[in-house]
């Protein structure tokens, strides 16, 4: 089995907008050293023009929320793009480009080696653990650490 994870944001602005540039300035760099991560597996991309990272592919029509959908080999991959690298440090800059969401908004599940989950397949498991909590089929950090301890 294979780790998928999906963030969801909101952005303060339109991905146009000087408020975000520095963000969408760097989404290739970030996106791209973890394409070249040991253990990355996918990434859902949007249509590959430069500088726009998978922002095309919004939720509900809203073009600043936006998400980011990857598969993983395994757990230890992922905590190393995601804490070891350069993202660490845009991640600690979040909240100069993205609104503070008022429900969960990351969720991992394993997934089939193989497989590509779609945008709605992963709003549908973060679904899942928004209204029961974290399980097999939808989890946290917090739950995956646990069981691989």
């Amino acid at each position: 089995m294979h780790l998928a994870e999906l963030n969801i944001g909101r952005l303060f602005a339109p991905v146009d907008d000087p408020r975000v540039k520095e963000f969408m300035d760097n989404l290739d760099r970030v996106n791209g050293l973890g394409k070249r991560m040991p253990g990355f597996v996918w990434m859902s991309e949007g249509s590959g023009e430069p500088g726009t990272g998978n922002t095309e592919n919004s939720i509900d029509g809203d073009p600043q929320l936006v998400f980011n959908l990857t598969v993983w080999e395994d757990l230890p991959s992922l905590e190393a793009f995601v804490y070891k690298t350069i993202h660490a440090k845009f991640m600690d800059r979040k909240a100069e480009w993205f609104e503070v969401l008022d429900q969960q908004h990351f969720v991992m599940w394993w997934v089939e080696e193989g497989h590509q989950p779609t945008r709605d397949e992963a709003l549908a498991v973060l679904d899942d653990l928004r209204k029961n909590g974290p399980s097999e089929r939808a989890f946290g950090w917090d739950e995956i650490r646990k069981k691989s301890t």
